[in-house]
């Protein structure tokens, strides 16, 4: 996955969970913030961030801060769109007969559907941005619809519904995600519990640059 239109600034502040405000050269700018969780860890001042020019001409901001430069780690993508096309790519190469996105399931709109040789399958996508000594985790903020999620598809999983919750790491040298107890133990409790019906975790480990993501193992 590519960024076409990049630009590179210095973070200053975030007033809101939808913006922040950059340096671009001498130039103050405010920009949005494509993540509404919290990055307090990366979003730090003085930052170096990686913002996408927007090709809308009518929209308040011009730019979308989508990567972040965190010291130990390298760039952080921290698009909360991304993971959702990186995993489209990647399962475009996979030998899937169909691939329908957002299919509705039960109460939920679930990511991914498949099908190959007759099997069904559902597939949840994280995108994970926190680390923590050397160990990804999810979420950085509770996710009353990340727990939803995993529900739908442990009852799928007890269906007969072959079912997957895969972590997109988006960032370098992490492989592992764990559930971030501390943050939201509501949602590990419901992902061992999903891990126990059979609902497969699969972690999709990126090379990330300034402006392109792309799956090197998963």
């Amino acid at each position: 996955m590519r960024y076409n239109k990049t630009v590179k600034a210095k973070f200053v502040d975030r007033p809101n969970r939808f913006v922040a405000n950059v340096m671009i050269g001498d130039v103050l700018e405010t920009v949005h913030v494509k993540n509404t969780g919290r990055c307090k860890e990366l979003l730090i001042r003085g930052a170096d961030v990686i913002l996408e020019k927007s090709d809308n001409p009518n929209r308040k901001t011009r730019y979308d801060l989508v990567t972040v430069w965190k010291a130990g780690i390298g760039w952080v993508n921290i698009d909360s769109q991304a993971p959702n096309k990186i995993v489209a790519e990647w399962l475009s190469e996979k030998g899937y007969d169909y691939i329908k996105p957002e299919y509705r399931y039960g109460n939920s709109r679930i990511d991914f559907y498949m099908e190959k040789d007759g099997v069904k399958y559902l597939m949840e996508v994280k995108g994970c941005t926190l680390e923590i000594d050397g160990v990804g985790y999810f979420p950085d903020a509770p996710t009353v619809r990340g727990v939803k999620h995993l529900k739908e598809l442990t009852k799928a999983s007890k269906e007969g519904i072959k079912s997957f919750v895969t972590f997109v790491i988006q960032m370098e040298g992490i492989t592992e995600v764990r559930p971030n107890d501390k943050t939201h133990p509501e949602f590990g409790i419901a992902l061992n519990e999903a891990k126990e019906a059979g609902v497969e975790v699969l972690f999709l480990c990126c090379n990330v640059s300034e402006d392109e993501v792309n799956v090197y193992k998963g």
